[in-house]
């Protein structure tokens, strides 16, 4: 079975350090965290950034400090920004990051109530819009897809060439107003994706072990990490990003998935950067 990519999702726009005090704010913090998820195993490093404070930020000028720093500690992991930033921020603001020339950034696919008032906004002109400005700059796309119409307005764009080959999902389940975290519905979503796409799994809060293993059963591949969950298993935070991306390698290890490091997952994914 293909060698097992691991993406560490280190602090989202959301989670907080009263949730969790691991959970970095400061430059320093996000490369302590990012070298603490690289070093048990994962590939990529999915970014979001955030003032000292703690506020979600898509400045240009805080993603390059953050990569900066990243980069200086783990020098060949592939860094994906986040276009996504926040519930409520323009589009401009959210497309910030794509100007320091990622190798991957994300590109939601579909809108998502997010629960109470909160809409996760991307229409199909929006998309339309993310994606060819992500491309222009030679920026691969990971496309996040929280139920299946997401999934179908992708292939549509596909084959309007708006989105080109090769593509790769990241399917997040759990989420408030997405698709629910189970084995039917993962498989209902892997099922959907065309032939050749490579995909990940992310599971939401006690969904994200879960999920991980039936990914790794399935032969894709895995995102764990604070953003999406702060414990290590029933109340007991995780004292790191690399706790979460560690015990996602012992769960591969179980099924005897290897795991792969960044230059393996840049030819698994099709990164030509």
């Amino acid at each position: 079975m293909e060698k097992l990519v691991i993406t560490a999702c280190i602090c989202g726009a959301e989670v907080t350090k009263e949730i969790n005090p691991a959970v970095p704010y400061t430059v320093d913090e996000i490369a302590r965290e990012a070298k603490s998820a690289y070093d048990a195993g994962a590939a990529i490093i999915h970014l979001h950034v955030r003032d000292d404070d703690g506020k979600p930020t898509q400045s240009a000028d805080r993603y390059r400090l953050c990569m900066d720093a990243i980069k200086k500690v783990c020098p060949d992991v592939i860094i994906q920004p986040s276009t996504g930033g926040a519930v409520g921020m323009s589009n401009d603001e959210r497309l910030q990051p794509i100007t320091l020339n990622p190798e991957m950034a994300t590109l939601d696919c579909g809108t998502c109530n997010f629960g109470g008032d909160d809409v996760f906004v991307n229409t199909e002109n929006m998309i339309i819009d993310f994606a060819q400005k992500i491309y222009a700059r030679g920026i691969m796309p990971e496309l996040e897809v929280f139920d299946k119409g997401m999934i179908d307005m992708a292939l549509r764009l596909h084959k309007k060439g708006i989105i080109k080959t090769p593509m790769h999902f990241d399917i997040v389940l759990g989420v408030n107003g997405g698709m629910s975290a189970s084995a039917r519905d993962l498989v209902f979503m892997v099922e959907s994706l065309p032939q050749g796409a490579t995909w990940t799994v992310a599971g939401i809060g006690r969904a994200a072990f879960p999920m991980a293993a039936f990914a790794i059963l399935m032969g894709g591949h895995v995102r764990v990490g604070f953003e999406d969950n702060v414990y290590l298993e029933k109340g007991v935070p995780a004292k790191s990003n690399g706790e979460l991306v560690a015990k996602a390698v012992r769960i591969a290890k179980e099924f005897a998935r290897e795991i792969a490091s960044p230059d393996e997952a840049r030819k698994i994914l099709g990164l030509t950067r």
